[in-house]
């Protein structure tokens, strides 16, 4: 039943393993696994059956003998439409038969979550979904991250695994490309790194210089460029880089064009400033979120103001009429999923939450990374 990722193909394995074996097939450095398909699927809360769990067991020495990422690959995700950034599950440093076959379930259900109902509900997807789960060796990343190739190809990278950047949890190092030559570069933050299933906090040294080397960007943007040729178009690639390789751990297309970098300096007014994650300007009350609890506080037209923003909060994307938020990354899920719902975004804004007053009406330019108090 199980499928090598090698063979892997969309009906059978979903978006995300698909384009995964085909890069592997022409040679380029993907991880081995492999895919539980789309037929096991069961949409109920019980255990994984015993003859399932047996191949599991069989297949798992054949990638190796050390910790695994399990990831949902669902049939409707990494389309040319849209890419269902994080609203399924992942689960990484998962370890030993028993955890991998909760973790296959737990993808499973994770395609009934409300964010992800929720997100096919916006794009007014009335398909009837599927998922298969991609089962991987896990790469411990020194570093890791996203670029978007394009015209221009945009890195963003952090110390660990990528899960920092794609969650938005860590404002990135961030550089941009043209020709194959830097063309811009930006040191972020980069406060905490996640190891495994470990989030410690990294320290000053690290924190101030920059994660990659211009060796380590140029062979990454050749990576880029060589997957976009091969699946036709601009691509969404996660990577991480152990010891000196590289490698590619999602490719997926662009489903919307990218803000310009802003352009450095103020205007003397007292907007507030960060990374443009969305386009687009909107007006509206500041709703200052610091967690779950306060969902409910949230009403329509209200500018989403938060320390950061996790998968889980999409749903709230469809109220709201803009984001703002202290932390994160232009290439994070959150971003991605505002660009695809035409939300405007600024990213990174420091101090947001405290210099933005609940209820306070303010005016939110994803464009150009601003945001200006308007008052009460």
């Amino acid at each position: 039943m199980l499928i090598d990722l090698t063979d892997a193909e969309p009906a059978t394995s979903g978006g995300k393993a698909a384009a995964l074996a085909r890069l592997l097939r022409a040679g380029l450095p993907v991880a081995p696994g492999f895919v539980v398909p789309t037929t096991a699927y069961r949409r109920t809360d019980d255990g994984l059956p015993a003859g399932l769990i047996d191949e599991i067991a069989r297949a798992l020495p054949r990638i190796g003998d050390g910790h695994v990422a399990v990831r949902s690959s669902a049939t409707s995700e990494d389309t040319t439409e849209a890419t269902a950034a994080g609203q399924h599950d992942t689960f990484l440093g998962v370890r030993g038969t028993d955890q991998v076959a909760d973790a296959v379930r737990r993808c499973w259900l994770s395609l009934w979550s409300a964010r992800a109902v929720e997100y096919r509900r916006r794009r007014g997807d009335t398909r009837s979904p599927s998922i298969a789960v991609l089962v991987q060796r896990l790469v411990d990343a020194d570093v890791a991250g996203v670029m978007f190739t394009g015209d221009d190809t945009r890195v963003e990278a952090s110390w660990g695994l990528g899960e920092s950047v794609v969650s938005g949890h860590v404002t990135p190092d961030s550089w941009t490309l043209t020709g194959g030559q830097i063309t811009g570069r930006s040191l972020g933050t980069k406060k905490t790194r996640v190891d495994r299933t470990i989030t410690r906090e990294v320290g000053r040294a690290d924190r101030e210089r920059f994660c990659l080397t211009d060796d380590e960007l140029t062979r990454l943007a050749q990576l880029g460029r060589q997957a976009a040729d091969l699946l036709g178009g601009p691509q969404d690639v996660e990577w991480a880089i152990a010891g000196s390789r590289i490698w590619l751990l999602q490719s997926r297309p662009v489903t919307s064009a990218l803000p310009p970098a802003p352009t450095a300096g103020g205007d003397g007014s007292a907007a507030l400033t960060g990374t443009p994650g969305s386009p687009g300007r909107a007006t509206g009350p500041a709703r200052v979120v610091r967690g779950p609890a306060d969902f409910a506080r949230v009403r329509p037209g209200d500018v989403l103001v938060c320390r950061t923003t996790d998968p889980a909060w999409t749903p709230l994307f469809g109220v709201v009429a803009a984001v703002v938020t202290e932390i994160g990354g232009l290439l994070s899920h959150a971003a991605i999923v505002a660009r695809e719902q035409g939300l405007p975004a600024v990213l990174a804004v420091p101090r947001a939450t405290t210099a933005l007053p609940d209820g306070a009406s303010v005016e939110v330019d994803g464009s150009a990374g601003r945001v200006v108090p308007l008052g009460p």
